[in-house]
């Protein structure tokens, strides 16, 4: 089948422009991983020399530790509270139909298209008038806010081609609801599931503004305490520390890849 000088133009370009995103993607963390084995006393590239000076400086760092494991506990916290909120959200929204299903499910994404400044300021003020601001629980409860819309569009998306037949076959059987939903359901929603707790993960884990605003000095995040240090030193503890976060990162990818596969969560 030939293809008329426009597709083939198209083609062309869409073989050109996969490998420059792809290499633009990958050049700024390679450029941060391979400054962080330099041997000097200043973050640049090319780095001056091999050492592991900045790793050992950055693991010892209690402020750069205490805010990673902060990070990391904080972002678990919210992809379980956004997950056990957005499944029934997405189910509830995709299998009933009731006055105001619209507007609860713009509500549901309105996290996505308000500034992020605008939301930490209201929500600033709406937990300082019900005590919780400068709290973990409150900053909890922003962070699930902001992830809530990533799990309920992850989700809807693969209700939409789920097909209920499978239930209807389960039921038939005389299973019960619950059990239809825990050996039917999830099972195979598995994959999106998984695809939205990544998304609610890296979501929570690398937002600054809202941290900015309702975090406290006992539950500092790593981006803010990176935010924060930057201003003042430039190091190349800085790249070790975003080392390490690229290499969570892609372990948390190399995971996923082995367990259901990134083609399926895609």
């Amino acid at each position: 089948m030939r293809l008329d000088p426009a597709d083939r133009l198209l083609a062309i370009a869409g073989w050109i422009a996969r490998p420059v995103v792809y290499v633009g993607l990958c050049i700024p963390a390679t450029i941060i991983v391979a400054a962080s084995f330099t041997a000097g006393e200043v973050l640049r590239f090319p780095p001056e020399g091999f050492s592991l000076r900045w790793y050992q400086a950055a693991l010892s760092s209690a402020p750069f530790m205490g805010s990673l494991w902060t990070s990391v506990r904080l972002a678990c916290l919210a992809t379980i509270g956004s997950l056990s909120l957005g499944l029934c959200a997405a189910m509830a929204l995709d299998r009933y139909r009731f006055r105001g299903r619209e507007v609860i499910r713009n509500l549901t994404l309105s996290p996505l298209v308000v500034p992020m400044v605008v939301l930490g300021i209201a929500l600033l003020q709406f937990l300082a008038s019900m005590k919780l601001n400068q709290t973990f629980v409150g900053l909890l409860a922003g962070h699930v806010l902001i992830t809530v819309p990533y799990v309920v569009r992850t989700l809807s998306a693969s209700l939409v081609l789920f097909d209920r037949s499978i239930e209807q076959a389960a039921a038939n059987l005389r299973a019960p609801p619950w059990r239809v939903l825990r050996l039917v359901t999830l099972p195979i929603l598995f994959p999106a599931i998984i695809s939205a707790t990544v998304f609610a993960f890296v979501t929570s884990f690398g937002n600054v503004t809202l941290s900015i605003f309702l975090g406290t000095s006992q539950a500092t995040t790593l981006p803010v305490q990176i935010f924060t240090y930057v201003e003042q030193n430039y190091d190349p503890v800085l790249a070790a520390v975003s080392a390490v976060v690229i290499i969570v990162t892609l372990a948390m990818i190399l995971v996923i890849e082995k367990v259901v596969g990134v083609e399926k969560v895609a």
